[in-house]
């Protein structure tokens, strides 16, 4: 395995790439979706099946893990790969959506962002600096730069604000990042709803040698057709050379058009907390197990997955152990929904490779509306 970081598009369709991105833990096949390991576990599932299920990399945050255990104990103890048993790649949050939506007490300046953590009241200082040298002690992948992310909808002018400190912020984040063999890191676009703001920003970052672009702030309320729309003014303004990560976009449904747009990377809670609240995501769409219906019904999940806890479990079973809050049932439906995501990406990139993404998007759509309907 080489150890640099690089990245190498295989095949397109229309606008979408099939890829690799190269790290010195090992490949990473785009499109990916990037399980969420926030605070050093995904949460309900061992590391080895995470892997199994055919996840490349993880995602970890830079606020949960600086308040709780801290970095520099990671450090340490060998960093974030071997704390958690993980030795493939891990692509690290900086933290700034994390301190503008959980933090208490927040005051942010050019500085950064001084906050009362949500779990003690304890006060501490984010600046861009700060979040690299963070990342750089966890050892994480790849890292990504201190942005300011506004909720939708806000004024051109708050969008306006936000995006240029961010910019600011990342010529700061790049010049702080701790160069070392295979290691990355990443600018943000900003904007808000602006298509003269995102880009400029995109413009901007993509001066500014990061190894690749995200796209942040959007998932945070807009409507589907908002985001889809931001993402055709950005994408090609962005390096066609370097990856593209939509920031935190995770419902099946948006991530398939955003893959049509071009992106290579997503991340999302969506599939682990979905699946600690009952409800699971398949082939043939969401199945709800908490509903009576479910309570006689002797069918798996999907009889065709190859993952045991969509296979082997019967739909009563897992309404069972739903409805009596047992921790098994949290455990099984998690499973099944990150093995559910990593089946979804394997099967768009090899409809990319085949040219025949339009058809697979509309096969998949097709399904999900008609089990939703029949379930």
């Amino acid at each position: 395995m080489t150890q640099a970081f690089s990245f190498s598009v295989l095949a397109t369709d229309g606008l979408a790439r099939q890829g690799e991105i190269q790290t010195p833990r090992g490949i990473i096949r785009t499109p990916v979706f990037m399980p969420v390991g926030t605070a050093a576990t995904v949460k309900a599932m061992f590391a080895e099946d995470v892997r199994a299920a055919g996840a490349d990399i993880l995602l970890g945050n830079v606020y949960h893990l600086m308040l709780r255990p801290g970095a520099e104990r990671i450090a340490r103890l060998g960093g974030l790969h071997e704390f958690m048993r993980w030795p493939y790649p891990i692509l690290t949050d900086s933290g700034g959506f994390q301190v503008m939506s959980l933090a208490k007490l927040r005051k942010l300046d050019e500085s950064g962002v001084t906050f009362q953590s949500h779990i003690d009241g304890s006060r501490h200082h984010l600046s861009p600096e700060r979040s690299m040298e963070i990342q750089d002690l966890l050892g994480s992948d790849i890292q990504m730069q201190l942005d300011e992310c506004v909720r939708l909808p806000c004024s051109e002018s708050e969008a306006e604000r936000a995006m240029r400190l961010s910019l600011r912020w990342a010529e700061r984040s790049r010049k702080a990042f701790r160069e070392r063999p295979g290691r990355a890191v990443f600018g943000i676009v900003q904007g808000g709803e602006s298509k003269r703001l995102r880009i400029e920003s995109a413009k901007a970052l993509a001066g500014m040698e990061f190894h690749g672009i995200a796209v942040g702030g959007l998932a945070v309320g807009e409507p589907q057709d908002v985001m889809l729309d931001m993402l055709e003014t950005t994408a090609p303004h962005l390096p066609e050379s370097k990856p593209r990560y939509l920031m935190g976009v995770g419902a099946p449904d948006d991530i398939v058009q955003a893959v049509a747009r071009g992106i290579d990377m997503f991340d999302c809670v969506m599939p682990t907390r979905a699946g600690r609240h009952g409800l699971a995501y398949t082939r043939h769409g969401r199945v709800t197990l908490r509903n009576a219906r479910h309570a006689d019904d002797p069918r798996p999940l999907d009889e065709q997955s190859s993952c045991p806890a969509a296979r082997d479990y019967s739909r009563a079973y897992l309404h069972h152990l739903v409805k009596a809050g047992e921790i098994l049932g949290m455990m099984l439906l998690t499973q099944a929904n990150v093995a559910y995501y990593q089946e979804l990406m394997a099967g768009l990139r090899a409809a990319i490779g085949a040219g025949r993404l339009a058809d697979f998007i509309a096969e998949t759509r097709a399904k999900w509306i008609e089990g939703e309907s029949a379930s």
